[in-house]
């Protein structure tokens, strides 16, 4: 039964591989074509997506049996787990791909507005957090996990710049009000991206060291505020 469920585990990793490879590959199309406006490289991103949803499928189907037919422990239970939950986050990142997609293409001929409004840098930061959590858990590596994790904040300071920008923009020039809204919806995908990418960390980290710390920070936030306003 173990050398089973081993076999089983191993092709379990395989297709969060496979599933985690296609992923990638819609970020970073859609992200080099907000880079440069040629909107030509989101073509495909769209039917991909299809197959990141099969693999979806397929992966919870493979941690559901091996959960009922081996019961497994400690750490191939941890794996199981974390495998449902990293899917799941795949299959997000795979739908935000799109729906970035779709921004690009109504933007595109204002290129000018997304630099002034650090969406380049933003999109860069949260590709960047995708391809290390994914391969922290391709290698198993916590310490590129805490890197993708600690670099959450940094997205979304860069999301609240952008907002306030695109805002002001919005209220001093009535002409931009369309692009502006489309990019405000881009930064949020893209502020969703990172954090998606920190939730494959976090139970990387999980399976690895048998530690939960998924919403730590944002739980001792609110401590943090209600002391403050005392």
């Amino acid at each position: 039964m173990k050398s089973n469920l081993g076999t089983e585990i191993e092709n379990l990793k395989t297709n969060i591989i496979k599933m985690a490879s296609i992923v990638d590959e819609q970020v970073e199309k859609v992200i080099y074509s907000l880079e440069t406006g040629e909107t030509e490289h989101c073509k495909g991103v769209k039917a991909r997506d299809l197959e990141v949803d099969a693999y979806d499928n397929l992966i919870q189907a493979q941690c559901e049996n091996m959960l009922t037919l081996f019961q497994p422990v400690d750490a191939n239970l941890r794996f199981i787990l974390s495998s449902l939950i990293i899917n799941n986050q795949l299959e997000r990142c795979g739908d935000i791909a799109v729906n970035i997609a779709e921004r690009v293409k109504k933007t595109s001929g204002h290129h000018q507005l997304i630099s002034e409004a650090q969406i380049i840098d933003m999109s860069q930061h949260a590709r960047k957090m995708l391809k290390q959590s994914i391969d922290s858990f391709i290698y198993q590596d916590t310490d590129l996990a805490t890197m993708v994790i600690q670099s959450d904040d940094q997205v979304d300071q860069l999301n609240r710049q952008a907002f306030r920008f695109l805002v002001k923009k919005m209220q001093s020039d009535p002409a931009t009000i369309e692009p502006c809204a489309h990019l405000i919806i881009l930064t949020r995908n893209l502020e969703r991206l990172a954090d998606h990418a920190t939730n494959i960390a976090e139970n990387l980290v999980f399976f690895v060291d048998a530690k939960i710390i998924t919403h730590r920070n944002r739980l001792n936030k609110p401590q943090k505020d209600e002391q403050t306003e005392d």
